[in-house]
């Protein structure tokens, strides 16, 4: 099953319009979902994802 990065604590937007989507984990900025960039460069799903803490929620 694909990650989805937009429920990762490490996922964040930028003001780049070249590069939109960013990864603090693996420290990088790209135009596409960093999890598709981590899949097509290593082969394997991304393995730093970490669900985000909704506030309000103790999990």
């Amino acid at each position: 099953m694909a990650v989805n990065c937009f429920k990762c604590r490490h996922f964040f937007t930028t003001w780049d319009a070249n590069h939109p989507r960013g990864c603090r984990a693996y420290q990088f900025k790209t135009r596409e979902l960093p999890s598709a960039l981590v899949k097509r460069s290593s082969g394997v799903e991304c393995l730093k994802f970490e669900p985000k803490q909704l506030e309000g929620h103790n999990k």
